[in-house]
């Protein structure tokens, strides 16, 4: 880590000079906000020549995609945890690998342990996954070989690892790009692109997650197994149409050359944004933070909650587009304004980051040290749970059980933390944004309780091993990280919200971008939605 200078501060870069000196200068883009799509934005128009200042809100950049000390000598990203769909044009171009990226794929994939003491290993190595579905449920083997080929299919057909280059034309729609690049595709672009493949139409369009797993599966333990892919960060149920499209978009990643995988970035996640910040800077962005701003002014440049202004033909937030919308005033084209409300952003996730004695022990396959702490485990429940849950969280209430998906950095990174101790990283669901009785301030020890209960159902030492936790629900995700509605993709990515259907970079009012998560190609940390934006500024600047 002491090889990026972000990293040395943990992202508390500050103000580069005061204020008034920033605002005495023209800009020729200013990016509202330092996650790490505004980063990448800053890096690639920099790259180009254009003097670009970046203003963050808050005294540490990365936005969700960050690194803390949670707890005295322990490093962790609270919010963002693995990579697998950042994009391998931004690792490439912005020679991430020699400012000192490093990831550990988790060929491990996915553990799931059950009630009835079974418990499976979806290992991300075809050979070994297959071996374990044969022992578990051989009747659905060839069933799971079907599920497994359409997610291939559709990232095939959609992503292939054909990637357009930095240039003038880097923007465009050439045949057979990756359609995360540049503009969103056309329905008829995917249409071609798909064919008559009738399965992957239902994935990408149609299909709940449970229709999805049950139309090539039959045990329904695999089925549970598999249900939580279709709503990760989604506040809609496993039932819902169209969550089958999530499962896809994380699916859909080629970081490394290994399409799907996902994996741990040495030092945390939170050493994307760093490592972006350092390209950036290292361009000649200027990066400042702990600097809030007010209020946009399309075309003319942003006002500070200080009351300086800041002049620049361009301005792109990185901001989610409520909080856009805010800064906008009335200057937001009403159209716009419209289609910005119409998209979902209430968030239903609850984040714990957890510091342990050691590792939790399941019951189904005990020991320390093995092979399922390496990649992914989740907590699952069963179908019924599910919908419990689901219609708990909606009443404003809280479920029996949480579907919990676990991470372990320090089994890959023991630096993160002193000798002897494990961080845990809990991704939860359901859990309201608002309780219909109470608040997350008088509530907050009770989701704690709730979620290490849904996990220890399958442990034996649990209550044991955890020396602390930090809870952080949708509120606290929208205090500290500025996520409208603690929605950590800004908005939903079901399909009435995904592909041309998303926000553009590009907006009506003439020199205001957008560049952070609500736009194509979507939420997780992707780093391609900055480069559009990018390529879009530039393509109109010329």
């Amino acid at each position: 880590m002491s090889l990026s200078p972000t990293a040395r501060v943990l992202g508390r870069i500050g103000l580069p000079a005061p204020v008034h000196e920033l605002a005495a200068q023209r800009w020729d883009a200013i990016i509202v906000g330092a996650g790490h799509n505004g980063l990448a934005c800053a890096a690639y128009l920099a790259r180009a020549g254009k003097r670009v200042l970046v203003l963050e809100s808050r005294e540490r950049v990365g936005g969700a995609c960050t690194i803390e000390e949670t707890f005295p000598g322990v490093r962790m990203s609270p919010c963002a945890y693995l990579a697998g769909l950042l994009h391998p044009l931004i690792v490439e171009e912005l020679n991430l690998a020699a400012r000192g990226f490093r990831w550990f794929p988790a060929v491990n994939g996915l553990f799931v342990p059950f009630l009835d003491g079974s418990s499976i290993q979806l290992w991300d190595d075809d050979q070994l996954c297959e071996e374990e579905i044969r022992a578990f449920a051989p009747h659905d083997l060839e069933g799971f070989r079907a599920m497994s080929d359409v997610i291939r299919r559709l990232r095939d057909a959609l992503r292939p690892a054909v990637y357009e280059g930095s240039s003038k034309h880097g923007f465009g729609n050439h045949p057979g790009r990756d359609f995360w690049q540049g503009s969103a595709p056309t329905p008829e672009e995917i249409d071609h692109r798909l064919g008559n493949d009738l399965e992957a139409r239902k994935v990408l369009y149609e299909w709940s997650m449970a229709e999805f797993v049950g139309a090539y599966l039959d045990d329904e333990r695999l089925q549970s197994a598999y249900l939580g892919q279709g709503v990760i960060g989604t506040n809609a149920s496993p039932f819902d149409p169209g969550t089958a499209s999530i499962r896809f978009h994380h699916a859909s990643g080629r970081l490394g050359g290994m399409p799907g995988m996902w994996g741990y970035v040495q030092g945390g996640m939170g050493m994307v944004s760093f490592y972006l910040c350092d390209a950036a800077r290292e361009a000649g962005a200027v990066v400042a933070a702990g600097v809030p701003v007010a209020q946009i002014h399309p075309g003319a440049g942003v006002e500070l909650e200080g009351g300086d202004r800041l002049l620049a033909p361009v301005v792109i937030s990185n901001a989610d587009p409520v909080r856009t919308l805010r800064m906008l005033g009335s200057a937001a084209d009403p159209a716009w304004r419209a289609q910005v409300e119409r998209v979902p952003i209430e968030g239903c996730t609850v984040k714990l980051n957890v510091l342990l004695r050691e590792l939790p022990d399941f019951t189904a396959r005990p020991g320390q040290l093995r092979p399922h702490h390496y990649g992914q485990i989740n907590a699952p429940l069963t179908h019924e749970e599910w919908k419990a849950a689901f219609a708990a969280s909606r009443r404003g209430e809280l479920p029996e059980h949480l579907w919990c998906e676990i991470y372990f950095q320090s089994v890959h990174d023991p630096a993160v933390v002193p000798a002897g101790r494990h961080t845990m990283s809990i991704f939860a669901q359901y859990v309201p944004y608002r309780f219909a009785q109470g608040s997350w301030d008088t509530r907050r020890d009770e989701v704690r309780r709730l979620a290490l209960k849904s996990l220890g159902r399958f442990c034996s030492n649990l209550d044991a091993a955890v020396i602390d936790a930090q809870v952080l629900g949708p509120p606290d995700i929208e205090e500290k990280v500025g996520l409208t509605g603690g929605h950590i993709f800004q908005g939903e990515c079901l399909p009435p919200y995904m592909w041309s259907k998303r926000l553009a970079a590009r907006t009506p009012m003439l020199g205001m971008y957008l560049c952070g998560a609500a736009t194509h190609p979507g939420g997780s940390v992707i780093g391609i939605n900055g480069r559009n934006a990018a390529m879009a500024v530039l393509a109109d600047m010329e």
